[in-house]
């Protein structure tokens, strides 16, 4: 709001010259909503399917339905190198992650996850442990990209979402599932505490600390009802179909809007979950100090005076 006031003569002065110049009109945004889906060319992965399902959205899905879409090796390198070629791509505004097949995921995949822990390298204890240790490190990586991604991330999970999957989905920005859905912090069941954000990120999530002490102690099913009520997920769809149409949706609705509003959003949002309201809040001046200064503003606020939707705006990449 404060943006806003400090912005208000500027824009008022701008927008009256750009008015009388008869500037180009705006080319209007199209919706793919009836396309199929576009395979991406540059995004080639074992355990990932990358499509690009409306104007400026991508579709991740997690791609290895006959194992549950169960995390292997490979998965946590790959979520990495998709991410964060997301990051800095262009053309994407916003991205969809859903899970191929009967379910969102089963977690790790304990058949070949549990013999890399269980065969670490070094020649003492405080060798293995080290290892261990920056092997976690690199396995919380693969989540904590989401989170760092500028581009806001949708986590739309039908069937079961297990352990890992908690972790993956506590990282996204907005969380959509259907009626069967059903979550679950799986990992005092097989002998560990969850390790790669779970613990971290759900309790603000929730906002309810009893109830994620509740689920992580006793790993047990929160349906999705629940999980709705409680604030993990913010809607709950009849079926997966009605879900991805959703999701694809408010993500082609994020994706119209300025990328620098959003963008800019998104890494506020973050940095303010985890400093106080008075560090949130320089750190918001020192962002928008800059930020205003976009062409973005202008458009936006042209268009909101002829009474036209953000999706007739043409933005400059970013």
């Amino acid at each position: 709001m404060a943006a806003a006031a400090v912005a208000g003569s500027f824009l008022r002065g701008l927008l009256r010259r750009q008015l009388s110049a008869q500037c180009q009109p705006l080319l209007s945004f199209r919706a793919m909503s009836s396309a199929p889906e576009q395979p991406h060319a540059s995004h080639s992965y074992e355990t990932l399917k990358v499509s690009r399902v409306r104007e400026k959205v991508f579709h991740v899905e997690l791609n290895r339905p006959d194992k549950r879409n169960a995390m292997n090796a490979v998965f946590w390198r790959e979520m990495v190198e998709c991410f964060n070629k997301i990051a800095q791509d262009s053309d994407c505004h916003a991205v969809v992650v859903s899970g191929a097949g009967k379910l969102f995921t089963a977690g790790i995949d304990l058949m070949e996850m549990g013999s890399m822990f269980m065969m670490v390298e070094g020649d003492d204890t405080a060798r293995k442990a080290w290892n261990t240790r920056k092997k976690i490190r690199e396995y919380q990586e693969s989540f904590t990209v989401l989170e760092r991604c500028p581009k806001p991330v949708i986590a739309a999970v039908h069937g079961a979402c297990i352990g890992g999957g908690v972790d993956l989905i506590s990282a996204c920005d907005i969380r959509y599932c259907t009626q069967d859905a059903w979550f679950q912090v799986k990992e005092v069941d097989i002998g560990l505490a969850a390790d790669v954000g779970t613990l971290q990120r759900l309790p603000k999530i929730i906002g309810n600390q009893s109830l994620v002490n509740e689920l992580a102690f006793t790993a047990r099913k929160m349906m999705a009802p629940e999980a709705e009520s409680s604030g993990l997920v913010s809607r709950v769809f009849q079926d997966k179909q009605a879900m991805l149409e959703g999701a694809f949706e408010l993500a082609a609705d994020i994706a119209g809007k300025s990328p620098v509003a959003v963008q800019g959003t998104k890494v506020n949002l973050v940095y303010s979950r985890d400093h106080s309201v008075s560090e949130g809040l320089r750190y918001m001046a020192t962002w928008n100090m800059s930020m205003l200064q976009t062409e973005d503003l202008m458009k936006s606020a042209q268009a909101a005076m002829e009474k036209k939707s953000t999706k007739d705006i043409v933005y400059s990449k970013m």
